[in-house]
């Protein structure tokens, strides 16, 4: 059965992106300092990486769908149409803008967060649903429709910019399901308790 993940590298005081995280400035100051980790041994984002990195980069481009915050996909142009050759599928109130006529496997679905986790979870089979965003995260562990967390933490303060966990309605109890710790980051994968 399908799971749906959020993949996130975070700042060890919470922070996914930087300070002026913009769209003429994705990620904001340092954002690259969050994903240094995953190219230790191979520079670049096309790259597939070694050693553990590549166990996440491999796990990644394992899952069926992707499910990711308007804000993400718009700021990545919504990664050229195709991200690893799956669906895409972007909750939003307001219709996309015309560009996204030109990517078909790019669906923004306007019933809400439950509707479109439903939509990637039957688009992705026996695979994951890999979520992207902050927003995202939060309206999706709110409505009860996210499984997992595989948060990559930095060994690094941002002491500003955009906070992953910023707010969440009440407490969610998480359990730990395996914890990988390197040089570089501290990965860890949660699981949500129902």
């Amino acid at each position: 059965m399908s799971s749906s993940v959020l993949y996130m590298s975070m700042s060890l005081d919470g922070y996914i992106a930087g300070p002026n995280d913009e769209p003429d400035n994705p990620g904001g100051d340092g954002f690259d300092r969050l994903h240094e980790w995953i190219f230790t041994a191979d520079p670049g984002w096309n790259v597939r990486p070694s050693g553990p990195a590549r166990d996440f980069h491999d796990e990644g481009n394992a899952t069926g769908a992707v499910l990711a915050g308007r804000r993400t996909v718009e700021q990545v142009d919504h990664w050229g149409g195709d991200t690893h050759g799956v669906p895409i599928f972007v909750p939003s109130h307001r219709p996309p803008g015309p560009t996204v006529a030109n990517y078909p496997l790019v669906t923004y679905v306007s019933d809400g967060i439950e509707s479109a986790m439903a939509q990637a979870k039957a688009a992705a089979g026996d695979r994951n649903v890999l979520v992207h965003g902050a927003y995202t995260a939060q309206r999706a562990l709110e409505a009860g429709v996210l499984d997992e967390l595989q948060v990559h933490q930095i060994p690094v303060l941002f002491g500003g910019g955009r906070r992953l966990f910023d707010v969440l309605p009440s407490r969610i109890e998480l359990d730990i399901v395996r914890v990988i710790d390197t040089p570089e980051a501290t990965h860890i994968r949660y699981r949500v308790r129902r």
